[in-house]
């Protein structure tokens, strides 16, 4: 059966010959145990959906995040650009200083182009003449015309401070932008910041931003005594002009993970 039939759009996007589209699986039907099966039931009931990145190639080429591809068919190339030895080393330097992999394949012909399905989700950003600046682990695939390269925190207090590491990815250019996230783009906040406003986050829950805002940590109080006593220490500050994308769930997210909200739940029905 075609995988069509399979599978529902949840969006569509174009540049330059090159169509992404993300996939939903509308069911598993594939439980080989009760396990299994009760799994199964408890995703889809709550809306669990399998997604998957599917890329139609015109004579165009993408991007993607190495060991992304699941399997593509047509007139299609696969090209790395490592640039010799000294090519290589840059590239591994920079895929351990961001979290990403140093290798971003391209792919180059006419055909379709499946990615690596997950319960992921996965945000899409069409970029023009822009620049953003992601978390890092963020990055799943682009147009080929997006540059991509690490950039460093501007200041101290956010290379150590901040939680998002001394490196970050920057992406700039003109296309499209696919990055796999934790939470759904339903759940993506975008604020806009002109003006010198500033935006100050108490986390590392910031997915991104423009270049034109700058990133620091700052004290939440005037003083710092006043910070070690109103509960809040230390906060993220977003400052300059351009837009922020913040995933306010997410650090809810992670506690269900790791299953300290219910454990904290339990303890305080104790008590």
């Amino acid at each position: 059966m075609d995988l069509e039939k399979k599978t529902s759009v949840l969006g569509k996007y174009s540049h330059n010959n090159a169509e992404f589209e993300i996939l939903s699986y509308d069911k598993l039907e594939g439980a080989q145990s009760v396990n299994m099966a009760q799994s199964i039931f408890f995703a889809k009931e709550t809306g669990l959906k399998v997604k998957q990145v599917k890329i139609t190639l015109n004579n165009s080429s993408i991007k993607t995040e190495a060991g992304a591809l699941y399997y593509y068919k047509g007139n299609i190339e696969s090209k790395t650009n490592i640039g010799g030895a000294t090519g290589l080393f840059k590239k591994a330097v920079s895929g351990a200083l961001t979290s990403e992999s140093a290798i971003k394949p391209v792919y180059t012909g006419t055909g379709e182009i499946y990615l690596e399905p997950s319960f992921k989700h996965y945000i899409v950003m069409e970029l023009d003449n822009d620049s953003i600046i992601v978390d890092k682990g963020l990055f799943f695939c682009c147009s080929a015309e997006i540059n991509i390269k690490p950039v460093s925190q501007k200041n101290i207090s956010s290379a150590l401070l901040g939680g998002e590491g001394i490196f970050q990815m920057e992406l700039s250019g003109t296309g499209i932008v696919v990055l796999e996230s934790n939470v759904p783009e339903s759940e993506i906040v975008e604020y806009d910041l002109t003006n010198g406003e500033v935006l100050k986050v108490d986390g590392n829950f910031a997915i991104a931003r423009t270049s034109g805002v700058s990133f620091s940590v700052t004290k939440s109080d005037k003083s710092l005594f006043g910070s070690a006593i109103n509960g809040e220490g230390l906060l993220n500050s977003f400052s300059g002009t351009g837009k922020v994308w913040l995933a306010p769930t997410a650090p809810m997210y992670n506690r269900l993970y790791s299953g300290i909200y219910f454990q904290n739940t339990s303890m305080n029905n104790e008590e």
